[in-house]
């Protein structure tokens, strides 16, 4: 999925959300273009914060995320795919 051409919905982040196991701010990528916005991961620990911020800013988005049924996880790094399988 291009997600940068296609950005995420509100409803396809709060499944995420639902599906990872952890603190909703796992999914936020805390990388230079985070810190060059200024931002600090302490206003993004609720799931509303976390889908505010990744709607404005979807390049912030932990990735790759893997969905199969009803669990998730971010693949990084990639061997944390065999816990769906």
């Amino acid at each position: 999925m291009q997600y940068l051409k296609n950005p995420l919905g509100r409803d396809d982040l709060e499944r995420f959300l639902e599906l990872l196991p952890g603190e909703p701010a796992e999914l936020v990528r805390v990388d230079g273009h985070f810190k060059e916005l200024g931002l600090d991961i302490g206003d993004y620990q609720s799931a509303d914060a976390v889908i505010d911020l990744l709607m404005e800013h979807p390049r912030l988005m932990q990735r790759p995320v893997v969905v199969r049924g009803d669990r998730a996880v971010i693949a990084r790094p990639s061997e944390l795919v065999e816990e769906l399988l």
